[in-house]
Order: structure tokens, then sequence, then C-alpha cells
């Protein structure tokens, strides 16, 4: 029993973990794409002020959505922590409980 409690917390630290990772992967996809953006935009032959103001909004934006992303990632990791903690525990008093006889 303590062993399938492991494995379960582990199964969530692993959730935890890849949930994280992705947003990470994301928002670098969302960054790189916005890099490839402004690199057309400054080979056009648009007035360089424009370029450069539009490429700042452009990377601004991204990263805000990067940012967010992560964040909730980062909430949904730890709220998947949390409701481990609270599994492991009742788990623990359900096998207390059993082992001292009280049901």
């Amino acid at each position: 029993m303590a062993k399938d409690i492991t494995n379960s917390v582990e199964a969530i630290e692993v959730e935890a973990e890849k949930i994280l990772e992705e947003a990470r992967i994301r928002a670098s996809e969302i960054l790189l794409e916005a890099r490839e953006e402004a690199k057309k935009i400054l080979s056009s032959q648009l007035p360089l002020n424009d370029i450069k103001t539009e490429c700042d909004k452009i990377v601004s934006t991204a990263s805000a959505e990067a940012d967010k992303k992560i964040k909730a990632s980062e909430e949904k990791a730890t709220e998947i922590g949390i409701n481990a903690d609270k599994r492991v525990q009742k788990i623990t008093e359900l096998v207390v409980n059993i082992v001292t006889g009280r049901n």
C-alpha cells in the first residue's frame, strides 16, 4: 500500500514536471515565432521607426503570453502537488487506522 502511495505521488510529480516543460517549450516557440516575424519586418522596405515599434510590440506580446502560460503551468503543478500531499495524508491516516484496528 505504501508503494502504491509512493507511485501515485511520483506519477503526480512527473505529470507536474511534464506540464511545466510543455509550458517552457511553448514559451520558447512563441518567442522564436516573434523573432522570426521581427526579422521579416526588418527585411522589408518599411520605415525603420515603424519596424522597431512593431518588433517591440510583437516581442512584448509574445513574452507576456509566454509568461502567462508558464505561470498557469506552475500554478497547476502546485495544485497537483497540494492534492498529492492531501492524498498521501488521507492514505497514511487510513493505513494507521487499519494497523491500529480503528476503522
